[in-house]
């Protein structure tokens, strides 16, 4: 009988055992779906080739600052400028700095995050446009005509690849920029931008502030190697360049920041920290595909069992073991590429949702799709699959080793069947066991998130982004619109409170904001430190503490009076009255702000007296903690633009009332990301990475600094965990955070 024939014989054989059948396809297909989904994730990110034309050529410099807790300080101009005027091994540098503007010109207003860059960056990086042309050198100086490329997913998601948008003019806040190209698909790296602009479209970056500001540090360093040079001597010759700058400008780097410098390959930068979390992964959709095999195998050892007679009959009739095995072999090729089948259509949203989870670790993954290697793949593993199941069971021909054996109407199972049935037994067990581990693991971190209390309202309270925007409106124009906007909103029916922020929880907590700015009081304690203390900065307007459900513990909230031009007062937290007078009164007293950083970004140097103190509010971490925070009067310190409405009810069907008053107060504003704080906590929280230390001693540096990025602080460890793995744990998170920011438990 040909094969062809044998696999009709399967397929009549598996119709007649529809419960065996069902069962073994789909747990295939889920063991052969994982593996392929993941798989497709993990070749993607680590090991498909950058578009980035001589990739190997490429690093990217990072400059940190571990005293400070802010693992990328970025660099300043004078610090581009020393690097370039030092380092031989590097043939250029290309500078990126990410900005927010308000794009009018390509349909309704919108806020677009947008890189602004040095016109040789796109040459360094080794990129080519789609459409148009890219940036050049002619692209830089005060001189320069406004210039900006789309980046490929922003003009095919958004602008429908419209080619007809090359040479159009747009306005980015107070400058006009002509689009002149659109950049090839390639990885978003240092941040997911809309468009990419030269210098002279943000007015910052040509300042002298931006020039000659040491200290003013926002811009990302990537470098070309020459040609003769290797990657270990561009690193050791910038270590020893940045030595002597350290030296040589000791005010701008204090000791207790502890300042340092790392050069890495541009591939090893975007795939370092999802490598651990890819390699896990995979381990665990192996562990899938055993447990799946192992599963398989017993159900087909037992049908085998039941079909002792039909086996030995035809053994008998003289059917060779080849035979036999061809027969099995048919019906596990047969359940396989059902299996398989079922599981390349499971993988594909599997797929999507892997590369979504991906992407919080490594910008690769937003490049994963699905190709031909995922079909080779579950091919493959289907035939292993097969091959395995077909030479499971123990033939009738080999009684004599202990197979099968018939007496009378009764099915015995022998030695050697039992001894196979046990061992698939004990490996699906402890593979499974594994994986239950880690799922009890990951579902007790999510309970505990979920039960973190942030501290103020979140279910009924909308926040939605409506930018600061300058372009044809003065500094007083700009309050009098957030003012009118206040009222307007406030006279609607069921709106309780309105307030006007600089920052949305969660979602606009960046590594600037949560490292904090120095600052004095006067007569505060030091404590043992001769370091001023850091706090958040934020500007609220008067309701804010009310909108979010905050109380006032002492002194007053802002009100009307406290307008630009008037006394500069501020709120305080909690966290900085205890720790700055233990228990003394702290109203009245007079905060300066003493951080260099300061006088970049706009906040003036005069004293500001405190009238308030509220409970502290952690609006960067999941799990909230201690947190020092400073808060301006909004009329006095514009920023952000950040609108919060507390409704009686379901705040969402607010939203087009309050885009229709804002659009009435200015048509070219952007009315964005409209949310409760309640949902941006909930998609923050699913960002959420669990460490599961248990898994074994792996470097656990990059999953610690994520944990502590998504406001985890403390940690819960395996019992088992070996000492040697739980010092190096702890070791890591003060090294990385400081002391204290993660504690560690022994469960």
């Amino acid at each position: 009988m040909g094969f062809v024939q044998e696999l009709k014989f399967a397929v009549r054989a598996l119709a007649k055992a529809k419960g065996l059948s069902i069962t073994v396809i789909l747990t295939l297909a889920l063991g052969i779906g994982v593996n392929v989904a993941i798989f497709s994730l993990v070749r993607s990110v680590l090991m498909r080739p950058l578009v980035n034309r001589g990739e190997d050529r490429i690093v990217y410099v990072r400059q940190s600052a571990p005293g400070l807790d802010t693992q990328n300080t970025t660099f300043s101009v004078p610090e581009i400028r020393d690097l370039r005027d030092r380092v031989s091994a590097l043939s250029d540098i290309g500078e990126f700095s990410t900005v927010t503007f308000t794009l009018v010109g390509l349909g309704e207003p919108r806020q677009v995050r947008a890189g602004v860059v040095s016109g040789n960056y796109f040459e360094v990086m080794g990129l080519r446009p789609v459409l148009g042309r890219l940036l050049d050198k002619t692209d830089d100086g005060q001189a320069a005509a406004g210039a900006a490329v789309l980046t490929h997913r922003f003009w095919t998601s958004a602008l429908n690849a419209d080619p007809t948008v090359i040479g159009k003019t747009v306005r980015l806040e107070s400058r006009s920029a002509v689009i002149v190209g659109v950049l090839e698909p390639s990885v978003p790296y240092p941040a997911e931008t809309e468009l990419i602009a030269n210098m002279v479209t943000s007015p910052h970056h040509m300042s002298a502030t931006m020039v000659q500001g040491r200290e003013h540090r926002m811009t990302e360093v990537f470098a070309r190697l020459t040609p003769e040079a290797s990657i270990d001597g561009a690193r050791t010759q910038i270590a020893s360049a940045y030595e002597t700058i350290l030296r040589d400008n000791a005010a701008s780097y204090p000791a207790s920041a502890r300042f340092q410098i790392r050069t890495v390959a541009l591939r090893e930068q975007l795939t370092t920290n999802a490598r651990t979390i890819l390699i896990v992964l995979f381990a665990a959709s192996l562990l899938i595909f055993v447990i799946a095999c192992s599963n398989v195998a017993n159900l087909i050892l037992a049908r085998t069992v039941r079909r002792e007679s039909e086996l030995t009959i035809r053994a008998a009739l003289g059917a060779g073991t080849m035979a036999l095995r061809r027969t099995l072999l048919a019906e596990s090729v047969v359940l396989c590429g059902a299996g398989a089948l079922l599981g390349l259509a499971a993988a594909w949203p599997m797929v999507d949702v892997l590369s979504r989870y991906a992407a919080r670790f490594s910008v690769r993954a937003l490049e994963v799709n699905v190709d031909g290697t995922l079909l080779a793949l579950g091919v493959a593993l289907a035939l292993l699959a097969a091959v395995l199941l077909a030479f499971v069971p123990t033939l009738p021909s080999d009684a004599k080793l202990g197979g099968l054996k018939l007496a009378s109407n009764t099915v015995r199972v022998s030695g050697g069947a039992h001894r196979r049935l046990n061992v698939f037994a004990v490996t699906q067990v402890g593979a499974s066991f594994l994986l239950v581990t880690g799922a009890v693991m990951l579902v007790r971190t999510f309970l505990a998130l979920q039960a973190a209390n942030p501290g103020f309202e979140t279910r009924n309270v909308l926040a939605i982004n409506v930018p600061v925007t300058s372009y044809g409106r003065t500094p007083e124009q700009i309050r009098d619109f957030y003012r009118a906007l206040q009222e307007r909103i406030t006279s609607l029916s069921g709106v309780e409170h309105v307030a006007i922020g600089s920052a949305v929880p969660w979602r606009d907590a960046s590594p600037l904001s949560r490292a904090g700015f120095g600052f004095q009081i006067e007569g505060g304690e030091r404590g043992d430190t001769t370091d001023d203390p850091r706090a958040q900065m934020r500007s609220v307007s008067p309701g804010f503490f009310d909108a979010l459900g905050v109380p006032v513990r002492q002194g007053r909230d802002f009100n009307l009076e406290d307008r630009n031009g008037e006394e500069r007062v501020v709120v305080v937290s909690e966290s900085v009255a205890t720790r700055l007078f233990n228990g003394r009164d702290v109203l009245n007293r007079k905060l300066v702000w003493t951080d260099p950083v300061m006088r970049f970004i706009g906040v003036t140097p005069e004293p500001r007296r405190i009238i308030g103190v509220v409970p502290d509010v952690d609006d960067a971490h999941i799990v909230p903690g201690p947190t020092l925070t400073v808060y301006h009067a909004f009329e006095q310190q514009v920023n952000g633009g950040r609108v919060f409405v507390h409704t009686r009810t379901d705040p969402y069907p607010f939203v087009p009332q309050v885009t229709r008053i804002v659009r009435e107060l200015a048509q070219d504003q952007p009315v964005e990301q409209a949310a409760t704080l309640d949902d941006i906590r909930t998609v923050c929280q699913s960002l959420t990475k669990p460490v599961n230390i248990v898994m074994g001693p792996p470097d656990y540096r990059h999953s610690i600094a994520d944990l502590a990025a998504c406001g985890v602080r403390r940690v819960s460890l395996g019992g088992s965990l070996a000492r040697a793995a739980y010092t190096a744990a702890r070791s890591a998170a003060e090294e990385l955070l400081g002391p204290g920011t993660l504690t560690f438990i022994r469960s």
